[in-house]
């Protein structure tokens, strides 16, 4: 398998040391991973501030809300969820390419901090994240954002919870998220597909870490048939009604093939899809590998879907005035 990997993320590679999961653990290992990150302040270009919001449950919600420095007109926003496979993780973790959102598509990013399993399965993780993209929505003239454009992105299990949140907020019919990105997305309990029995070890996420967060995501629903879409949202059947959407994936992710369903049962049901997959690239391989020129060239490209992805909407609403 590693003579399979692009040379320029085997650094990466070597570098990781293999996760080995313990539920009595994770604490410790949040922790560690919390004091290897430096949280940014406020830039030249872009503003900073932490808030908190209430959640359905009436519990404390840390959102981290990036801002151009200087605007003065209503902006598009977009709804950052972190990754860790439901169980890591922090809203601090994407600091520098939140900021590089805000500066490539002129619009405002909101970071949620959303609770952790196992200490808080489904459905906690996902009714944090609706309630941020609900307090967004809802306070659209404070944070000086335009409400028909408010998209949602995530990686990994933050890709999952992207998926999730918008068939959520499609059924329960607000807000209308107008764009989607959930990067190489965590989204099939099963954990049995082609890829996920072909990665089995290594490779920063495999079938085996992967079975890991699915217990501590799903607890007492885990291995059986009535698990929730919003949950895993491989299980959907009716992929109608969701937004423009971008995603990729590694070819050597064990969510591959997940993926790739995904995008397909979008498109067969009149979803606009962009698809990029990538040969050589194991799981959040670009985040392990920055500086590498095809990391930076595929970070740039899903930070420029974003911005497409919003410029469509006003693109239409142009449109609209032309007519009228």
């Amino acid at each position: 398998m590693i003579k399979r990997v692009n040379p320029e993320f085997l650094a990466g590679l070597e570098s990781f040391t293999d996760f080995d999961f313990k539920v009595e653990q994770l604490e410790a290992m949040r922790e560690g991973m919390a004091q290897a990150v430096l949280p940014l302040t406020s830039t030249e270009t872009v503003n900073i501030i932490n808030k908190t919001i209430t959640g359905i449950d009436d519990n404390e919600i840390r959102v981290r809300i990036y801002k151009p420095a200087h605007h003065d007109q209503e902006l598009p926003v977009l709804l950052w969820i972190h990754g860790g496979g439901y169980i890591l993780g922090s809203i601090e973790d994407n600091d520098h390419l939140c900021v590089q959102v805000v500066e490539t598509a002129n619009c405002v990013v909101v970071s949620v901090d959303y609770r952790l399993a196992p200490e808080h399965p489904y459905p906690a993780p996902l009714e944090d994240c609706y309630s941020a993209l609900a307090w967004i929505a809802d306070n659209a003239v404070e944070l000086q954002i335009d409400k028909s454009r408010i998209g949602v992105a995530g990686a990994s299990a933050g890709g999952g919870l992207t998926a999730g949140l918008t068939l959520l907020a499609r059924d329960r019919e607000y807000p209308s998220i107008c764009f989607q990105m959930p990067l190489y997305p965590m989204i099939n309990d099963s954990n049995d597909t082609p890829s996920a029995n072909e990665i089995t070890e290594g490779m920063i996420w495999n079938q085996k870490t992967n079975d890991f967060g699915w217990k501590c995501y799903l607890a007492e629903l885990h291995g059986h048939d009535e698990v929730p879409i919003y949950a895993a949202p491989a299980r959907a059947e009716d992929y109608r009604n969701l937004p423009y959407t971008y995603t990729c994936v590694g070819q050597l992710d064990p969510f591959r093939d997940e993926t790739i369903t995904y995008v397909s049962k979008l498109a067969q049901a009149g979803v606009d899809v962009e698809f990029h997959l990538y040969p050589g690239a194991y799981h959040g391989f670009e985040s392990l590998n920055p500086q590498s020129e095809l990391a930076q060239k595929v970070i740039k490209e899903y930070v420029n879907a974003i911005k497409v992805g919003f410029d469509r909407v006003k693109a239409s609403a142009d449109q609209v005035e032309e007519v009228k």
